[in-house]
């Protein structure tokens, strides 16, 4: 009877104590994003697509992690991650004033904003912001890009035109209704693949930001080991080349 209590208690079986389990082996994440194809976005259904979901969903499963992704405006993302101890904020762009607000994951990609002209519009010689005076430029409203060139001294509705979203400053473009227009390079490679245009429809006059690269910003209150097994998954993937092999799908 002793060896067989023993062996119980062994086990965790007595007086209902179960075996201990690390704190980590079986967390669970909470992924919130925002709409930024084709980082993240919905699909029709609400699912939550794009690299930095799929590379996400790949690190996960490398660290044995249970996951779920939600895809909200950017201001809701922001506010359900802090309110969340398991989240998982992105893509998030790494900056100062952020450092000591997540524990990161990462880095997902480089962040280029650049400033595109048509293949063809060969006339346009862009050296500087100078240069901008008295063309007309598309960029997304209230987009970090609109403040920095409203700083420069450019003039919606002069200089500037303000649109919701990337797709209709291309379209705007590709018609002849404006001289440049201001993407990311993901988002100018993804919204020319919708319409069926190879990337070198576009051609990039000139680099606004490149200082920063996005990353995967995690919960201040989440486990370090988490963390570190997450940055293990995704460093796998980059040694077994399955990290390149992904940005080709969403980025060629």
């Amino acid at each position: 009877m002793r060896r067989r209590a023993l062996n119980l208690a062994a086990l965790g079986l007595l007086s209902g104590v179960a075996p201990h389990v690390s704190a980590t082996e079986h967390a669970s994440l909470q992924g919130f994003t925002e709409p930024l194809p084709p980082l993240n976005y919905a699909d029709d259904s609400g699912k939550a697509q794009g690299f930095s979901v799929d590379l996400l969903r790949m690190i996960a499963a490398q660290a044995k992690v249970p996951l779920e992704i939600q895809v909200t405006p950017w201001v809701r993302a922001t506010q359900l991650a802090a309110g969340t101890p398991n989240s998982i904020l992105f893509s998030l762009t790494r900056l100062p004033e952020r450092e000591g607000k997540f524990k990161w994951v990462g880095p997902i990609s480089e962040r280029r904003i650049l400033l595109y002209r048509l293949k063809e519009r060969s006339d346009l010689q862009i050296k500087d912001l100078k240069s901008l005076q008295g063309l007309k430029i598309g960029v997304v409203r209230e987009s970090a890009a609109a403040k920095r060139l409203q700083a420069e001294g450019l003039r919606v509705g002069e200089e500037l035109e303000l649109a919701l979203d990337d797709a209709s400053n291309l379209r705007k473009l590709l018609v002849g209704r404006m001289d440049l227009l201001v993407m990311l390079d993901w988002a100018a490679a993804w919204n020319l693949r919708q319409l069926k245009l190879h990337y070198a429809t576009l051609r990039p006059v000139l680099e606004l930001d490149n200082a920063y690269e996005y990353w995967y910003g995690l919960h201040p209150d989440c486990d370090d080991a988490l963390v570190q097994r997450l940055q293990a998954g995704l460093n796998t993937l980059r040694r077994n080349g399955q990290y390149d092999k992904l940005r080709r799908q969403y980025f060629s």
